[in-house]
Parts: C-alpha cells; sequence; structure tokens
C-alpha cells in the first residue's frame, strides 16, 4: 500500500530580525551577508514544541483531519524544549493524536530521514502519519560571533502522510552519515554552535551531490525529470553549487532562505509547504528533497506529489 502527502503546513516566530539589526552590532554588512549566504532576515523566538503544534495544525486541516486520525507523530529535532520528555509526546498530546510518538535527530537532515521511516511505518500498516521538522537554533546562537549569529532562525514544517495511495510516495532514498565530520559542526550541552564553514561548504556539496546521483539511479530519473527541488536553506551558494553540479535550472528550485535562514529540520518542510501554498507543484510531479546537516549526516529523496487513490 502507497501513501501520499495530503496535508502540510509552516509556522515561524514573529520577531525577525535583519541583516541591518547586524549591523548595528557586529563587523557586518547586509551586502556581505546576501553575498555570502542569501539572507536577507530570519525568524527567532518561541519553543520547538509550539511552533511544531502549530505546523501540525495547519498540516492537519489542510488535510481535512482532526487530530484523533493520526496514528503516529515524528518530531525531526535538534532543539527540543526539554531533555525529556521527547517533544513528540508534547506534540502528540496537544494535537489529541492516537498511536505512537517519538523524536528523530539527524540535524538539518532530520525531516527527510523522518519522512522515509514515517513511509515505512505506513508500509507496515499505519493507516496516517504526521511528520513535523522543528528547531529553535536561536536558543543556541551566539549573537555576538559574526560566523555563525547571521545564518540560524527558527521555524517549523508539517506534513500528513495518509496510506491508500495507489502510487508509491518514496520512489528512491539514501540516508547516510560521517561521524568524521562531527568536529566541523556541534553544540555542547548548553553552548553556542560552533562550525568551520569553509570545509562544512566542501563537504555538504560534495555529499549531497552523490547522495542525489544515487537516488536518481534508484529511480530510474535524471535531472530533467524532476518538477522541483526542496534542498536544505543552510546557504545559497551550496543549492546553485548543487544545481550546478546535478544539471538542475534554479527555476525549479525552492529557495526561501532569504526569508527564514537556515531552521535546520523545518527548512525542508517549510520550503515544501511554501511551494505547495503557491501552486507550484502537481499532480504526479516528481519532488527531490535533499538536506545535510551536523554529523555530518545527510538524506535524499524522490517523492511522487499527489494524492492519487487516497480516500
Amino acid at each position: 500500500m502507497g501513501s501520499a502527502i495530503t496535508g502540510w503546513g509552516s509556522a515561524l516566530p514573529d520577531k525577525v530580525l535583519t541583516n541591518a539589526d547586524f549591523e548595528a552590532h557586529l563587523d557586518t554588512t547586509d551586502q556581505w551577508i546576501v553575498e555570502r549566504t542569501g539572507i536577507r532576515e530570519r525568524h527567532i523566538g518561541g519553543s520547538t514544541r509550539g511552533l511544531a503544534i502549530e505546523a501540525g495544525h495547519a498540516a492537519l486541516a489542510r488535510a481535512g483531519l482532526a487530530g484523533a486520525d493520526i496514528e503516529l507523530v515524528v518530531v525531526a529535532t535538534t532543539t527540543p524544549d526539554q531533555t525529556l520528555p521527547a517533544a513528540s509526546a508534547t506534540v502528540h498530546e496537544a494535537l489529541g493524536c492516537r498511536g505512537g510518538a517519538f523524536d528523530l535527530n539527524a540535524a538539518c537532515a532530520g525531516f527527510t530521514y523522518s519522512l522515509v521511516l514515517a513511509d515505512s511505518m505506513i508500509t507496515a500498516g499505519v493507516r496516517r502519519a504526521l511528520v513535523i521538522g522543528s528547531d529553535t537554533l536561536s536558543r543556541s546562537t551566539d549573537f555576538e560571533d559574526r560566523a555563525t549569529a547571521i545564518l540560524f532562525g527558527d521555524g517549523a514544517g508539517a506534513v500528513v502522510l495518509e496510506a491508500g495511495a495507489r502510487d508509491d510516495l518514496v520512489l528512491a532514498y539514501d540516508l547516510g552519515a560521517d561521524g568524521t565530520a562531527a568536529p566541523l559542526l556541534y553544540a555542547e550541552i548548553g553552548g553556542f554552535i560552533e562550525m568551520d564553514g569553509r570545509e562544512i561548504f566542501r563537504r555538504a556539496v560534495r555529499a549531497e551531490v552523490d547522495s542525489i546521483g544515487k537516488v536518481f539511479a534508484a529511480a530510474g530519473c535524471t535531472a530533467d525529470d524532476i518538477a522541483l527541488f526542496v534542498p536544505h536553506q543552510a546557504n545559497v551558494r551550496i543549492i546553485e553549487a548543487v544545481n550546478e553540479r546535478i544539471g538542475l535550472p534554479m527555476e525549479r528550485t525552492v529557495v526561501v532562505i532569504d526569508r527564514i535562514g537556515n531552521t535546520s529540520a523545518g527548512s525542508i518542510p517549510y520550503g515544501l509547504a511554501d511551494a505547495a501554498n503557491a501552486g507550484r507543484l502537481d499532480e504526479g510531479d516528481l519532488v527531490l528533497l535533499s538536506g545535510f546537516g551536523a554529523g555530518m549526516t545527510w538524506a535524499s529523496v524522490v517523492i511522487r506529489w499527489g494524492r492519487r487513490g487516497v480516500a
């Protein structure tokens, strides 16, 4: 039995930090930030749980479902509000869901990991699942550090998966990790994010291009077959470098980093929801999702958009 994405939603905190806000206290300029990252503003504030609930509510409403219709909740996050319980447990309760709930931490690749996992659990018998990516990286950001302060924002995105589709949602996926890269991007418990931006850039492009090549081969498709690419929103220069190497034009790529910055596990579902709301997706379209994050983790998946056969 196949699954389909039948609902989507997103959430951002109200507070906005623009590049001009950083110009006031850091040795930087709007032009410098935009040229190197593509970011113009980012939202900060709220809680991982609160943003996840808001995005989840929106996804359920879009699908025409209530929380009680959901049998599985997966929250991808690297910034839970508490050590325990899991963020998913409190989100599950707030939305009135049934069945199981768990968190998944694969950093910025977490949502893609979670989508693949939820789809496989639908194959195993779950009827409906809610998959959420939610992070509040601003709590781990040193706003006096020019290298990292300008990059990160808070946000969430969510999708509802339902069983019963005639076509498979996931056509092919590739998940990976390389622990030797852990020192390049990390945050100790209670500490700030530390990052070697230059090396992360190099490894991210290489890992993402290799991963995408694997899913194209497994799905039997090429870049020409992809209607839309939703990459992790870490740096527009990374997105452009990956697109150039895989032969996919930027016109078929979702770029929202200018408005939200790097929201970690929230970035891909936010971008997917933004594209769906803008009417950029049609029934049967092939969509490529690909992300990378601390660990180093990476994950790519080719999905078929649409709800064919779902009641």
